[in-house]
């Protein structure tokens, strides 16, 4: 008897050639689980299971008590090679970029931040908690924390509309020169923000901190990338 995972391999194989053939549209809804199993011949966990792996490469969205749909594009995919701003990467996909700011405020790093910052204590920082998107979709939530001596005093907060990288380079004369990044897995039902913020809780979490070519920190970062929206590649070379 064939293994499980090989099964749901099997199927999930079948199905990604049927979507890469055209036979399931973009928008369209897949036959139910029960049909799928019957199709296949597997269990209905192993068709969920093979469901989840499309789901992941953002082919599949599933609306639960409603069904599951082809996705009318893949996800976003960007190098972590690059540090290019988000709103690049989104538009290199032949998309557009698009940026809310739901909050803008003066105020102490706390210490965990300024540890992670390498700032002193006492340190105050413009915190931005934006929603990005990818033609109008939500694909990310992001905080950011940038220095307040940065921002001199004739440009206030509110002056920052669209991309934090562009608004160094146009405003400030900062040039982001170098970074670390973390990647983490974060699943929660209280990251976020507006109307559908509830309907996410897997996320691919990019920490990051940007510095000038002076090694001055010029931003830190927490983006919630919506697993399935926005995807991260590396190019590995021996």
């Amino acid at each position: 008897m064939a293994r499980t995972g090989t099964l749901v391999s099997r199927v999930a194989a079948d199905l990604r050639s049927s979507l890469a053939a055209g036979d399931l549209p973009p928008g369209s809804r897949l036959p139910t689980e029960t049909e799928l199993a019957a199709k296949f011949g597997v269990s209905r966990p192993t068709v969920r299971a093979a469901l989840r792996e499309l789901e992941a490469l953002g082919q599949v969205r599933t609306q639960h008590g409603v069904g599951t749909f082809v996705t009318d594009r893949p996800a976003i995919r960007a190098g972590l090679e690059r540090m290019d701003s988000i709103t690049e990467s989104i538009r290199a996909t032949g998309r557009e970029p698009g940026m809310v700011y739901a909050s803008r405020t003066v105020r102490p790093v706390l210490p965990e931040e300024a540890a992670q910052m390498g700032v002193p204590g006492d340190t105050e920082a413009l915190e931005l908690r934006r929603t990005i998107l990818a033609d109008g979709e939500v694909v990310a939530y992001s905080y950011d924390l940038m220095p307040r001596d940065l921002l001199p005093a004739g440009i206030a907060p509110s002056e920052l509309t669209g991309s934090i990288f562009e608004f160094f380079r146009t405003r400030l004369d900062v040039h982001p020169d170098h970074g670390l990044a973390e990647i983490h897995a974060v699943t929660s039902n209280h990251v976020g923000w507006g109307e559908e913020a509830a309907n996410h809780n897997l996320f691919v979490l990019l920490v990051q901190r940007h510095y000038d070519a002076s090694d001055r920190l010029v931003l830190y970062s927490r983006t919630y990338f919506i697993e399935g929206r926005y995807a991260f590649t590396i190019v590995r070379r021996g």
